[in-house]
C-alpha cells in the first residue's frame, strides 16, 4: 500500500446526514449524564468540562458539534488533526491532543494545540517547551498516568509521577495543569472507581507538595459517571457524541 493510499484510507470520512443530525441531541444527552453524575456526587455540573473526542470523525461533524455548543475537541493523530484544524480555523475551537506523542510530532503539536493530555516522558515535555511559540502563551499540560499497570498502555508509572511533575513544571512555555488516565475497559463500576480514585489521590499528593494542579482528565463514554464521582474535571467523550467509529 502506498503512503498516499494509507493517508486517504486513514482520513476521517463524512457520515450520512441522518447521523450528523443526531450529534446535537447526543451532546445534550451526554451533558445530562454529566450533570446527573455531578449532582449524585454532591458536585456542581459546571465543574466538569466536556471534551468531544473527534478522532476519525470529519471536519463537518466537528462543525456540527460546534453548532450545538461544543468548543473543546480531542484528537489522537497529528496528521488527521491538522486537516481539521486548518479546515475549521475560522471557528473559535480549543484543540486538545490526547494520543501517544512521537518525538517528530512535538513541534506540530506545540504550534497548533491548546492542551496536551498525554505527556509521559520528560524528553517529550522538553521538546514541546522548546517548540511552543512565545506568542501563543503557555501550552496546558496533563501527565498521563498508567493507573492500571498494563504494559500495552502509555503513561508514567504512579510512583514516577512526582519526578516527572517536578521536571515539567520548571519548563518554560508549559503550564502543568493536572493528570490524565485511560484505565483498562471494564463494566465493573467498582474497578472503574478504584482506578479513578487512584489518579485523584496522586493529584492530591502533588497538591499537598505545592503543585497547585486543577485538572483530572479521566472518564470516557462507558465510565464517565464513575470518573465524575471520583473528581474528574474533564471527561473525554467520543462514541456517545459522534457514534461508533468507522473501521477502515
Amino acid at each position: 500500500m502506498t503512503e498516499w493510499v494509507r493517508f486517504v484510507a486513514g482520513f476521517p470520512r463524512s457520515r450520512p446526514r441522518q447521523i450528523m443530525s443526531t450529534i446535537g441531541s447526543n451532546l445534550q444527552a451526554v451533558r445530562e449524564r454529566i450533570a446527573a453524575a455531578a449532582l449524585a456526587a454532591g458536585r456542581r455540573p459546571e465543574e466538569i468540562a466536556l471534551l468531544a473526542v473527534s478522532k476519525t470523525f470529519s471536519a463537518n461533524e466537528v462543525r456540527a458539534a460546534h453548532a450545538a455548543g461544543q468548543r473543546d475537541f480531542g484528537e489522537n493523530y497529528v496528521q488527521e488533526a491538522m486537516q481539521k484544524i486548518i479546515a475549521l480555523s475560522a471557528l473559535p475551537l480549543v484543540w486538545h491532543f490526547i494520543g501517544p506523542i512521537q518525538s517528530n510530532k512535538t513541534r506540530t503539536i506545540a504550534e497548533h494545540f491548546d492542551w496536551v493530555h498525554s505527556v509521559a516522558r520528560e524528553k517529550i515535555a522538553l521538546r514541546l517547551a522548546e517548540a511552543r511559540p512565545q506568542e501563543l502563551g503557555p501550552l496546558d499540560i496533563c501527565l498521563q498516568v498508567n493507573v492500571s499497570g498494563e504494559t500495552s498502555k502509555s503513561g508514567v508509572a504512579p510512583e514516577e509521577v512526582r519526578q516527572l511533575a517536578e521536571a515539567v513544571r520548571n519548563l518554560p512555555r508549559l503550564r502543568l495543569r493536572g493528570l490524565m488516565a485511560v484505565p483498562e475497559p471494564s463494566d465493573d463500576v467498582g474497578l472503574q472507581r478504584r482506578r479513578f480514585c487512584g489518579l485523584r489521590l496522586l493529584l492530591e499528593q502533588l497538591n499537598a507538595a505545592g503543585f497547585g494542579l486543577d485538572t483530572l482528565s479521566m472518564g470516557m463514554s462507558q465510565d464517565l459517571e464513575a470518573a465524575v464521582m471520583e473528581g474528574a474535571t474533564i471527561v473525554r467523550i467520543g462514541t456517545a457524541i459522534f457514534g461508533e467509529r468507522i473501521k477502515t
